[in-house]
């Protein structure tokens, strides 16, 4: 609402800004009251022209020139990007700049602004209310949870009476504090989207004002910021921990009493709506009743691991060694480098800059090659990384395992910053293997989910973009003799999901459901790329060759 009207919309006078108007100055366009009419009327320099408010001329509210007072701008100077007067066209300093009519840009800026208003109040503004509901229907159901922990607490404490007294209270102290922490976190993301809502609230109050006041000043200077809006804020995720009793033993007690996982408070990076101009999904392609080699590249190493695509004719390779080769489809190097530290990458991947990633497991690092410069953009503690790959909003994820090979994770970063980390389902359990096999190559998909081909699971493993399991590929239904181990992995334009295993391609479609086999003779498929027009390239590791297939 505009600051001089009150509840019931009663619109003021400008001048004294207390008293219902009643008249409207046509020369000086402004609205005015009965004593202030008056005054305006005795202003005799001018030629006032004051009229019934309900009567007045609806015209533009033409911007006063800076440089001359007495005139209103009505051109627009294109090369200037300013209002002007006829008087700033006549004194030729705008001579030879194209002109068009301030209408004409006050009707785009109106339209532009009229666009930025409904997309806040019909898609922007309603999913930060999803998400404070969201985060209130989370802290709902953490009291409930809670509280069972507690009666569990309680029951075990009153089988062990006095002797686990103490042990009751520190649990019960460990469970009162780890409620606070996720409350706290809860409390404060309402806290980051109710200031948000806020700030949404008045830039839709403010758009409501501009274009009801048909202000060309204020339309000309208005600038969006819609775009600053469309990028959610990051979602807070509590994990509630579960509570394992155990058979009384008073030489163990502590031990035996139960344990609670740690405190697990997953901040999920923040989704970026798509403009209402967004193009939508591209049309199905059909898969090809026989799918066909179209290029074979010879990479000249001894084992080939790695493929990722630089264009459709351009692809990046590694090996068992510390160099990677940048190959045309005539197998002509086009670049190679080495790694920084001399130790043979673990994966490599490809920005959307055309930048060249790759980790490397002898130093713990993550590494950007950009015009030929190596940067060291993460470096890990405990944690050796694995996989990488690029994601449509430019982070990186990556695969990892923790030094002593007990745990794996999948973890996203923005530049060096850990965005997100993906490690247990919904009841605490680990999503991926771990143990000495490492090899889980892994790609996001169109619809942002994560699939990751994890080799010591036999399985293929997709989350979604929150880092929540959709579902576990094992292999085609109808193939329960023999083992399933996956390797690489990537996925097309039509979100399918494409993965590497034993002598074949298997496609699959994005919930997990098996289309066909790609065979094409393939030796010991490992990495996999698609390009921009849905080309696979398959690295052949026994044969060292890059397959370029056609299967759309």
């Amino acid at each position: 609402m505009h600051p001089r009207r009150s509840a019931q919309e009663v619109l003021l006078c400008d001048l004294c800004e207390t008293v219902p108007l009643q008249s409207h100055c046509e020369l000086c366009n402004i609205n005015l009251c009965v004593n202030c009419a008056v005054k305006h009327l005795s202003d005799s320099s001018k030629r006032h022209n004051v009229v019934p408010f309900l009567q007045r001329k609806v015209t533009p509210n033409y911007p006063k020139c800076p440089k001359h007072p007495e005139k209103h701008c009505e051109l627009h100077c294109e090369e200037c990007n300013i209002p002007v007067c006829i008087t700033c066209v006549s004194s030729g300093k705008h001579k030879g700049h194209d002109m068009s009519d301030i209408l004409e840009k006050l009707s785009a800026k109106t339209e532009s602004l009229q666009k930025d208003l409904k997309e806040l109040e019909t898609r922007i503004y309603p999913r930060y209310e999803e998400m404070a509901s969201h985060v209130q229907t989370e802290k709902a159901e953490l009291e409930t949870k809670y509280g069972k922990l507690t009666t569990i607490a309680d029951q075990q404490g009153e089988i062990l009476h006095r002797e686990i007294t103490a042990i009751v209270n520190r649990r019960k102290s460990a469970i009162a504090e780890m409620k606070t922490k996720h409350l706290d976190a809860l409390n404060k993301n309402t806290e980051e989207i109710t200031q948000k809502m806020a700030e949404l609230k008045q830039i839709m109050s403010d758009l409501k004002s501009i274009l009801k006041l048909n202000d060309v000043s204020l339309t000309s200077t208005y600038k969006s910021r819609n775009s600053q809006f469309r990028t959610l804020l990051p979602k807070v995720r509590v994990t509630v921990p579960s509570f394992s009793p155990q058979k009384i033993n008073k030489d163990q007690l502590n031990e035996m009493f139960g344990s609670l996982p740690p405190l697990s408070i997953n901040t999920e990076h923040g989704d970026t709506m798509k403009s209402a101009e967004a193009v939508s999904s591209p049309p199905v392609k059909p898969l090809l009743d026989e799918p066909r080699v179209t290029a074979t590249i010879y990479t000249g190493y001894d084992d080939l691991f790695s493929v990722s695509c630089l264009s459709e004719d351009q692809v990046w390779t590694r090996e068992d060694n510390e160099t990677m080769k940048l190959l045309n489809l005539q197998s002509k190097l086009l670049t190679s480098i080495k790694t920084k530290s001399g130790g043979i990458p673990e994966d490599i991947a490809v920005t959307r800059d055309g930048d060249l990633v790759y980790t490397d497991y002898s130093n713990n690092t993550v590494n950007l090659i950009k015009n030929k410069q190596i940067q060291t953009v993460i470096t890990l503690q405990g944690w050796i990384p694995g996989y990488v790959c690029c994601t449509a909003g430019n982070d990186l994820l990556v695969t990892m395992v923790s030094d002593d090979y007990k745990q794996s994770k999948v973890v996203r970063y923005s530049g060096s910053t850990e965005k997100q980390s993906i490690q247990f389902d919904d009841q605490g359990r680990p999503l991926y293997s771990s143990g000495g096999i490492i090899y889980k190559y892994l790609s996001e998909n169109k619809n942002l989910d994560i699939c990751v081909a994890d080799c010591g699971a036999s399985a293929v493993v997709v989350v979604n973009q929150s880092g929540k399991l959709r579902f576990r590929y094992t292999g085609h239904p109808s193939n329960t003799k023999q083992s399933f181990y996956p390797f690489g992995i990537t996925t097309d334009s039509q979100s399918r999901i494409l993965t590497a295993e034993n002598h074949r391609i298997h496609i699959l479609d994005q919930d997990g459901q098996f289309l066909r086999y790609i065979h094409c003779d393939l030796k010991s498929p490992h990495g996999l790329c698609v390009d921009i027009r849905d080309n696979l390239f398959v690295a052949e590791r026994v044969t060292a060759k890059v397959k370029k297939i056609q299967y759309l």
